[in-house]
């Protein structure tokens, strides 16, 4: 299903019912700034904007990070920083009790073209994984299934994600605890079959500064019964060990993901990242290269000097 309809840099109507609720606070037009600043910033950095006018398939869950995703880049649109249409993309997954009408709602009062998608997955999930265990993994590979064939089906370069700082810091501390890998959430990828962009670009921005932002306008938030109601997840004891970090010492998450934009390979350990047998190669050729010649001899100094 698709409604609405959104222009860039005209839709002045748009823009108003986003910002409705919005607090008129220096606090808060700071923080729209930073995170329209850092939005732009990663989708500059990665390249996400590809030749020609491209569709994206902005996911929209219900919670703060698709919201404030679907928001900065309308904003970015009407600034005319964003030259990319965007089609927004709910998928229903059959959890019971699920708002049906609140996305609907939401993005029509903003003029917005959507699709919701209806695919009982929640069953499928249930049913498959024993109680007491994790759903993540099989929940997002069938959404992410489902999303790919929405993407092809209305167009889209690009599938859009709200995945922030945070998520990724997580990802990378699951990888080396559980996985035993240096890897993370990439900003920009290729999906399997190479034809669709999976992209990010919240990926600079910070979990806390999103929350304030959903706050401030007041989205109508869905929870996730499906994976909310799980305790003990793995990816909840990263969060947590952050939180301890960060309250210990303050900027810490901000100092780890530099380190993420940082990488030297030559000071890690991986021969498949590095050249180290060429590092030996060129040590030998070095050392068996004859020396320099001399210096010329200085001129003798004339009568006078």
């Amino acid at each position: 299903m698709a409604e609405g309809s959104f222009q860039p840099g005209t839709n002045d109507a748009s823009l108003a019912a986003l910002y409705a609720a919005a607090p008129d606070s220096v606090s808060f037009r700071k923080l729209r700034k930073r995170i329209l600043r850092q939005t732009q910033e990663a989708i500059s950095a990665y390249s996400m904007v590809c030749e020609g006018r491209p569709r994206w398939l902005v996911c929209l869950s219900g919670g703060k990070d698709s919201y404030s995703l679907l928001a900065a880049l309308l904003d970015l649109r009407w600034q005319g920083a964003l030259a990319v249409d965007l089609l927004a993309c709910n998928l229903d997954q059959g959890q019971p009790g699920f708002p049906k009408r609140v996305l609907p709602d939401f993005l029509t009062r903003l003029g917005v073209p959507f699709r919701i998608e209806t695919r009982d997955t929640y069953s499928i999930v249930t049913e498959k994984i024993p109680e007491g265990k994790t759903y993540c993994s099989l929940c997002s590979r069938l959404r992410r299934g489902h999303l790919y064939r929405v993407a092809r089906e209305e167009g889209c370069s690009a599938v859009v994600l709200g995945h922030h700082r945070d998520d990724a810091l997580e990802t990378f501390l699951l990888n080396i605890f559980y996985g035993g890998t240096l890897a993370s959430m990439p900003p920009k990828l290729l999906n399997e079959d190479g034809d669709l962009l999976v992209l990010r670009p919240l990926i600079h921005c910070a979990e806390d500064d999103l929350s304030k932002f959903a706050e401030a306008l007041r989205f109508p938030i869905i929870p996730c019964d499906l994976c909310g109601s799980q305790d003990g997840l793995q990816r909840a004891a990263m969060k947590r060990m952050l939180d301890g970090w960060e309250a210990e010492h303050p900027g810490r998450r901000a100092t780890m993901w530099r380190a993420l934009r940082t990488v030297k390979a030559s000071q890690l350990a991986d021969p498949a990242l590095f050249d180290f047998a060429g590092l030996a190669q060129r040590h030998q050729a070095s050392t068996d290269a004859p020396p320099p010649p001399p210096p010329p001899p200085s001129p003798a100094p004339g009568r006078g000097e």
